[in-house]
């Protein structure tokens, strides 16, 4: 008897799949909720500028 039963917790193959796809739904949905990669590239540029604002004034 090799078959042996692990309980109505037990991991399969289908199971396991269902997990990683779930790991991958909250993922997407995470980084979408953090703006996505859109508003990275947006605030990546805007740390890279060298034209003064507001908020950083030019010096003399």
């Amino acid at each position: 008897m090799t078959d042996q039963k692990n309980g109505p917790f037990g991991l399969n193959r289908t199971r396991i799949f269902l997990l990683a796809m779930g790991a991958l739904v909250l993922l997407i949905t995470v980084s979408m909720m953090m703006g996505g990669l859109g508003s990275y590239n947006a605030l990546k540029e805007a740390a890279q500028a060298n034209s003064p604002n507001a908020v950083q004034p030019a010096g003399n």
